[in-house]
């Protein structure tokens, strides 16, 4: 089947999904998430397979190793995997509610009514875990969705899609369809070309794929590029908080894109030398004089930067940042509202690890990408960065002429 088949395939599963109940979506996500789990082993077989490809790819200099890391599903990913997909069951129909009720005048009623975007396409690197994800959100947004993941992955990916398919075909009523996957370079760029059927293009990856894709299309591209992240310990900062964070922050998932890269600290904060004896034992190499303050090191190394006052810490994360998530470790109110009034960020936290920017723990059930746009979603994007709106107006046969004349008038009040 060649490109076109796929799209148009994925548009008409659209348009039959947009209507499908809020029961019929829960009874889907459900029985995907107990195949996954009845077929957990299976999952893991197939992965097993890509990492043993995917050393030599490290090898040979074609995956990094945050990559690799990235690519391996063990018995925590998983859990959250299908915990995630339950969570989502569990979340309000995001289709169909009702964001504004106003009467223009009487018997004219103005609402604006949430919606799905309609077809998705998610190109993806190394996490196979992304599948289930983007799956379960696309489903309970009442989205189709083509996905195509990394070539590192394509064991996983296809098992996990089979049965994930396989869990749909044992749910009445659910349309054919509205999950499906692609694997080559030309397939992608036929998706690229392809804005009569497909509405927005995610990406989830590393800088090179975000701006080749930026680069190559027409339709609309929901992402980040870069995730240089900053904590700030100003000055008045409790030297045990800020250790646990910023190691948190670097160690936790030093490959994640939420991963801290930068850590700028107050000239006058008293525990630098304790700070940085910390974060050497945690195995944290930190470097003061970088090549580039917006740099993306993936690993566990930190670049370190002292500063004489709250503006320079803004400043700097204004200047070098890439818009994904900063923090701020004080006592200081004020300064905390400051920091995260004038940083222009998705996330701004005050004493806590840059880590908490994801889907999951925000409650969204899962993401489907952290976004660092500033145009229709931004931070990580559950359910509502999924669906946009339309307007439906209910009259009782009036016409613009009577309010052009001044026959009628308008009186927008909001019910």
């Amino acid at each position: 089947m060649n490109f076109t088949e796929i799209a148009k395939n994925a548009k008409e599963a659209s348009l039959k999904i947009a209507f499908l109940s809020t029961d019929i979506k829960n009874k889907a996500l459900l029985t995907i998430a107990d195949e996954i789990e009845c077929n957990k082993s299976k999952i893991f077989d197939a992965n097993k397979i890509d990492l043993q490809k995917a050393e030599d790819l490290v090898n040979s200099g074609e995956i990094t190793k945050s990559a690799f890391n990235r690519l391996k599903l063990d018995e925590n990913k998983m859990r959250d995997m299908i915990q995630g997909i339950r969570d989502i069951s569990k979340l309000e129909d995001p289709v169909n509610k009702k964001l504004l009720a106003r009467e223009l005048d009487k018997d004219l009623t103005l609402y604006k009514v949430s919606c799905p975007i309609g077809v998705l396409g998610i190109i993806f690197e190394a996490r196979p875990d992304v599948i289930a994800q983007i799956s379960s959100l696309a489903i309970k947004s009442a989205n189709a969705v083509i996905l195509k993941g990394g070539k590192e992955s394509v064991n996983t990916n296809k098992q996990i899609m089979s049965v994930i398919n396989s869990a749909l075909e044992k749910v009445e009523n659910f349309p054919k369809n509205v999950i499906q996957q692609i694997f080559t370079r030309d397939e992608v760029a036929e998706m690229l070309k392809c804005d009569k059927y497909i509405n927005l293009i995610i990406p989830r990856g590393g800088n090179k794929l975000v701006k080749f894709i930026k680069e190559n299309t027409k339709i609309p591209v929901l992402g980040h590029a870069d995730g240089i992240c900053h904590i700030f310990v100003d000055e008045t900062a409790d030297l045990d908080m800020a250790i646990r964070v910023v190691t948190d922050a670097k160690t936790q998932y030093p490959s994640a894109c939420n991963s801290v890269e930068t850590l700028l600290i107050h000239e006058n904060f008293k525990g630098k030398e304790h700070l940085f004896a910390s974060l050497q034992l945690s195995e944290i190499k930190l470097i003061d004089n970088p090549e580039s303050w917006s740099f993306e090191y993936g690993d566990k190394i930190l670049s370190v930067k002292t500063v004489k006052n709250i503006e320079e810490a803004i400043n700097h994360i204004n200047t070098y940042g890439s818009g994904h998530t900063d923090s701020i470790i004080t006592k200081n109110v004020q300064n905390a509202e400051k920091f995260m009034n004038e940083v222009d960020s998705a996330g701004v936290y005050f004493n806590a690890s840059t880590r908490f920017a994801d889907g999951f723990r925000y409650g969204f059930g899962a993401e489907v990408g952290i976004s660092t746009n500033k145009t229709h979603a931004r931070g990580p994007v559950g359910l509502e960065g999924l669906t946009i709106y339309k307007y439906k107006l209910i009259g009782n046969g009036q016409i613009v002429g009577d309010y052009t004349t001044g026959k009628k008038q308008f009186h927008h009040k909001d019910l």
